[in-house]
């Protein structure tokens, strides 16, 4: 690759408020650790926690960048000591600390994974972040197995486009919720048996005659609130129910002789906090079970729309209005 420049544009928050408190400036490139790789940006996926933090809601780590941004796809630009079987100019999607909305930023090296055969650059950064969060939560936590039912709330957002794609591929029955008639077709397209408009109707009376009464196995909630008591009531014995998000609230009161009465795991998990090696385990387990799916065409992201690196305020604006289906993308210019 070409000389690295001294600096780069990235998006800084100024201060804790709306879309507009994201701004454009210039910073010196990242400096590299040990067992880091610096990724020349090509895009960024644009997710939830970049909102919260937006907000001032979700400090990062406290030696991540301060930037946001938690997935990037992009050529490796440098490689810090001890890093292995990676190489200058190798096209990467990564799951980062934060600090993807720039045009360069530092990654462990075990957070990348080679851009899919077949996907685009603004595909590929649609990629890490919900696939790190759905295989943890969905197979590993959530232990979900072929034949198994399987809902989860938000079917049209970039974790549910996913995960309703993982589940059917590994053989599970697939249902979800989402917000809008259009917002339900999609996720039906995309694999779910049935997906309940919750503004019109009761998700757990629709999705119990669906199940012929047995209710489901598996919920990936993400909404929390009052959706607890009632993933209770709509989970099958020994159901499980994995907790990844409260956009709903955080504080609820349940029964818990319901969580009793059928044995039920209620279970939960954040993903940024975990440690470095953990997050490796992960994408080595990705790169395995989960990459050959891409390739095949079996699981593709979903893309709702691009925005260039310096409309980062206008696509915030975009998923807080709510009506995206799939991923929010950044286009950022790694020449700068």
């Amino acid at each position: 690759m070409a000389e690295l420049p001294h600096e780069m544009t990235a998006i800084e928050i100024s201060e804790p408020g709306g879309p507009d408190v994201l701004q454009r400036v210039r910073r010196p490139l990242p400096t590299l650790r040990e067992g880091e790789v610096l990724v020349a940006v090509e895009a960024a996926g644009v997710n939830r926690p970049d909102v919260f933090q937006r907000k001032g809601l979700y400090p990062p780590p406290k030696d991540a960048s301060d930037l946001p941004g938690l997935e990037v796809s992009g050529r490796i630009a440098s490689l810090g000591d001890n890093v292995d079987g990676l190489a200058v100019g190798d096209a990467v999607c990564a799951l980062t600390p934060g600090g993807g909305y720039a045009g360069y930023v530092a990654v462990p090296a075990g957070h990348c994974l080679p851009v899919p055969n077949g996907l685009s650059m603004i595909e590929a950064a649609a990629i890490p972040e919900t696939v790190f969060t759905v295989w943890h939560n969905v197979f590993q936590r959530g232990g979900l197995t072929e034949g198994e039912t399987f809902l989860v709330h938000g079917g049209t957002s970039g974790i549910g486009t996913i995960a309703l794609q993982l589940a059917k591929a590994f053989g599970a029955r697939p249902f979800a919720t989402a917000g809008s008639v259009d917002k339900c077709r999609a996720a039906e397209e995309l694999g779910a048996e049935r997906c309940v408009d919750y503004k019109t109707d009761d998700f757990v009376n629709v999705l119990q005659e669906a199940t012929g009464g047995d209710g489901i196995d598996l919920i990936l909630d993400m909404v929390g609130g009052n959706y607890a008591p009632r993933n209770h009531k709509l989970a099958a014995v020994d159901g499980r129910i994995v907790q990844i998000a409260t956009l709903g609230g955080a504080k609820q009161e349940i029964d818990l002789s319901v969580l009793m009465r059928k044995r039920l795991t209620h279970t939960g998990s954040t993903l940024r906090p975990r440690s470095n090696a953990f997050k490796t385990g992960l994408a080595k387990e990705l790169h395995e079970k989960v990459w050959p799916l891409i390739e095949a065409g079996k699981v593709r992201p979903l893309i709702d729309r691009t925005f260039a690196l310096d409309e980062a305020a206008a696509a915030h604006r975009w998923m807080e209005q709510g009506d995206h289906i799939g991923k929010i993308v950044l286009r950022a210019r790694t020449e700068t």
